[in-house]
């Protein structure tokens, strides 16, 4: 393939903007590359600058559900534009949005729209805050809740770390107040709990974790956090910007049978324009201005164009209700390849991440937290994304980002797929 169009704008992009890109995975820096620069996508198909097309497994880090450029979303959108981009003022629209997301996750009685998974969780936990009167919070390490200073907390080589910023420009005392337990282990987060008795405002977990590669909740994982929350007066945060209408059309709640108290949703509910949300009981949402004094707001949120794109991609999902059955199957034959070749795949639905694990085949270890994650073969994994790129499939730029599956993958480009799997895993 040839790249020398993405070549020259990745070198007109690197003078302007930080890293010539405007999130930090995109520059394929952990695949030794150069990132190529994307012209039009339609379907399971991405076309780049130089006229190289791309099977896209993806789609767009997960809101590309349907695929890309679905005729019905794209046709709402075309319509709501005609109307304005931004009023500023209550629409229709946003009751409508609120409506659907109520009906698909019954839990989340009262719903605030935002223009970011970021914002989104930063919000909800503030709400936690101001509804338990609480400062401190619990996060797993390798689970990504966006880039507000207080979740940027690094996790150590122990059960619990004292918290240390992740990022520079993060002030200490933000750290301070996230304490970081290990995904799937129970135990670190009892003794969080012990130690900060009646300090804790909320635990924030991904129900299945997508930031460290796709790593699932082990049995009874999630019905744990459920149960000692409700013990200790904490409240349970689902981060769903990634299984939100992904593993399920009610999310986490209906896929795993846990209810959180508040949820977080990004992605597939805008459809694929900057559209988030957060949302759950009613007694905590009451506290978000200007009902109470939890104080949120923005300029952008519940934009009549992104609400537009969420609304026809929900219709279109509770609508059609063999997706989540296709894209299932198809992520399962996929991981199912990815495991004849000897990789160490886990899956959730249409979520599925394969780790070149240390070891070969029956010998290669499991991933269950972030400290496996971290021991996988990341040269290893740099050589097959490229292998994967030259031969026209584009896999996340990343060992610790996911695959996603869309309803555009027919069974015969997964079938496809599994072949140049089996050539250049094997």
């Amino acid at each position: 393939m040839n790249w020398d169009k993405s070549e020259k704008l990745f070198g007109r992009a690197q003078e302007l903007i930080p890293g010539g890109v405007n999130s930090p995975v995109r520059a394929f820096g952990a695949v030794g590359r150069h990132p190529f620069f994307v012209e039009r996508a339609q379907g399971p198909w991405l076309y780049d600058a130089d006229g190289n097309q791309y099977l896209d497994y993806v789609c767009s880090w997960g809101p590309g559900i349907l695929g890309h450029a679905h005729p019905r979303v794209i046709e709402a959108v075309q319509k709501a534009c005609a109307n304005g981009l931004t009023f500023g003022a209550p629409t229709a629209k946003e009751v409508e949005l609120a409506e659907l997301i109520h009906t698909c996750v019954p839990d989340v009685e009262m719903v605030r729209l935002v223009s970011s998974g970021t914002e989104a969780v930063m919000s909800a936990v503030r709400a936690a805050r101001g509804f338990t009167g609480r400062e401190k919070i619990i996060k797993f390490a390798g689970n990504y809740h966006g880039h507000a200073d207080g979740l940027l907390v690094k996790a150590g080589s122990g059960l619990m770390t004292q918290s240390v910023p992740d990022s520079a420009g993060v002030p200490a005392g933000y750290a301070a107040s996230t304490l970081t337990a290990v995904y799937n282990d129970e135990a670190s987060v009892r003794t969080l709990l012990e130690e900060h008795h009646g300090q804790v405002a909320a635990i924030v977990v991904e129900p299945v974790a997508a930031n460290m590669g796709v790593v699932v909740p082990k049995k009874g994982f999630l019905e744990f956090l459920r149960r000692i929350t409700k013990e200790q007066g904490t409240i349970l945060i689902f981060d769903e910007v990634i299984t939100g209408f992904r593993l399920a059309l009610g999310g986490a709640s209906q896929y795993t049978g846990v209810q959180a108290d508040l949820h977080t949703f990004g992605k597939i509910v805008g459809g694929g324009m900057p559209l988030a949300a957060y949302g759950g009981r009613r007694d905590i949402m009451s506290c978000v201005a200007p009902l109470g004094q939890v104080y949120q707001a923005g300029t952008l949120s519940g934009n009549p164009v992104a609400v537009t794109a969420g609304i026809e991609t929900l219709k279109i999902l509770i609508e059609d209700t063999g997706i989540y059955e296709r894209i299932d199957r198809r992520a399962q034959t996929l991981a199912a390849a990815f495991q004849n070749a000897g990789l160490t795949v886990n899956r959730a639905g249409s979520l599925l991440s394969a780790f070149f694990t240390p070891g070969f085949g029956e010998k290669a270890g499991r991933v269950e937290n972030y400290e496996d994650a971290c021991a996988c073969d990341t040269k290893a994994f740099a050589a097959y994304f490229n292998s994967m790129l030259n031969r026209g499939i584009y896999v996340a730029p990343s060992q610790f980002e996911a695959m996603f599956v869309s309803d555009a993958h027919t069974d015969a480009l997964i079938k496809m797929t599994c072949e140049v799997i089996a050539e250049e895993c094997s």
